[in-house]
């Protein structure tokens, strides 16, 4: 309440006077509605109003004068019964509403609100824009104009757009670069049509009905498949697509692959949770290029649990091949776990080929 003791007048206004309540405009009202909150030390979401609405509660403000005690008291009491007289609110604009409906309309009906939503005035373009990952955004930095793509860049995240970039041929990125340095003196209009453009293209892309790489997937399930059938599966799709059974080789990683792929300091993370007969068998089985991870697995952990193991696997019978195989598997489906979670890291096939 201190804080409106005093509220500045504009020039030529009656030093101390005050408006009656009953003489107060709807727009009056939310000035002194607004001016108190702020004075009380509230978050008062302004930004999200249209921006006509905003200009007009800043000039209604400027025109206000000081009002009496009683004045505040009649506004706030009208404002608080308004409020709670309000049983239900709905979201403002088609931005609210899809996120209210999110999961519960057809992909198609969403599309096609959001491309609704993109020409309102209300909305920020770029907003959207930044909520697409770097693989939904590099064909526009490949089909648009350098001057196009620079704007982009200078909109959105740091790391997106340093993705992206390094994703470019060296000329184009090095053009894009510099036009960057020229965007000081792009009109804020310029960007907004821009931003409109971009975030209706990127909307009308089809919905699919699939989530996931595909190749990613495929490689996903020859993972846990038999290694049998896993080679027979790749050595038919090299006869198909030989670029499409390399994409698919680099998604694999089994048993053999742990060396190159996991770091040293992780075993005894992924070792935590797993049982000790599954790990007994996965390691007694390992032959060939699976005997040198079973040896990685070993050289990784405290040295009286590997010679435990050791001692444990030296007194095991034969290992049929089909249950070590089906240990291991249980064994890269927990390091899959664990990376997906964040509290592993898995090294890429390409990184390890560079």
């Amino acid at each position: 309440m201190a804080g409106l003791a005093r509220i500045e007048r504009p020039a030529g206004g009656a030093q101390g006077s005050v408006a009656p309540a009953v003489h107060l405009s709807g727009r009056q009202k939310a000035a002194v509605i607004v001016r108190l909150l702020l004075a009380e030390g509230a978050e008062v979401p302004l930004a999200g109003l249209p921006d006509h609405l905003q200009a007009a509660l800043t000039e209604q403000m400027a025109a206000m004068q000081a009002i009496d005690r009683d004045t505040l008291a009649a506004v706030v009491e009208e404002f608080c019964a308004l409020i709670e007289q309000v049983g239900l609110s709905f979201p403002g604009g088609i931005d609210g509403a899809l996120k209210l409906l999110d999961g519960h309309i057809s992909p198609s009906a969403a599309s096609r609100l959001r491309r609704l939503a993109g020409a309102s005035a209300r909305t920020d373009p770029w907003e959207k824009i930044r909520g697409f990952d770097a693989e939904q955004l590099m064909p526009a930095m490949t089909e648009e104009s350098i001057e196009v793509c620079a704007v982009i860049l200078s909109k959105i995240a740091v790391p997106r757009a340093a993705e992206l970039l390094g994703r470019l041929p060296g000329e184009r990125a090095r053009r894009i670069a510099y036009a960057m340095s020229q965007t000081a003196n792009v009109s804020p209009e310029t960007v907004q049509r821009i931003g409109q453009s971009l975030a209706g293209q990127l909307e009308v892309q089809p919905a699919r009905a699939i989530e996931g790489d595909p190749v990613h997937r495929v490689g996903a399930i020859l993972n846990v498949s038999p290694s049998s059938m896993r080679e027979d599966v790749i050595r038919g799709l090299e006869e198909t697509d030989r670029g499409l059974a390399e994409q698919v080789r680099k998604t694999i990683f089994t048993f053999a692959h742990i060396p190159e792929r996991i770091l040293a300091r992780d075993v005894p993370k992924i070792l935590r949770g797993l049982d000790q007969s599954v790990l007994v068998t996965a390691l007694a089985g390992a032959k060939g290029a699976a005997a040198a991870a079973a040896e990685f697995i070993l050289a990784n952990m405290s040295q009286r649990m590997a010679a435990a193991l050791r001692e444990e696997i030296a007194g095991l019978a034969k290992v049929r091949d089909k249950d070590a195989e089906t240990a291991q598997t249980a064994l890269i489906l927990a390091i899959r776990e664990l990376a997906d979670a964040g509290e592993v890291v898995m090294i890429a096939a390409n990184e390890e080929e560079e």
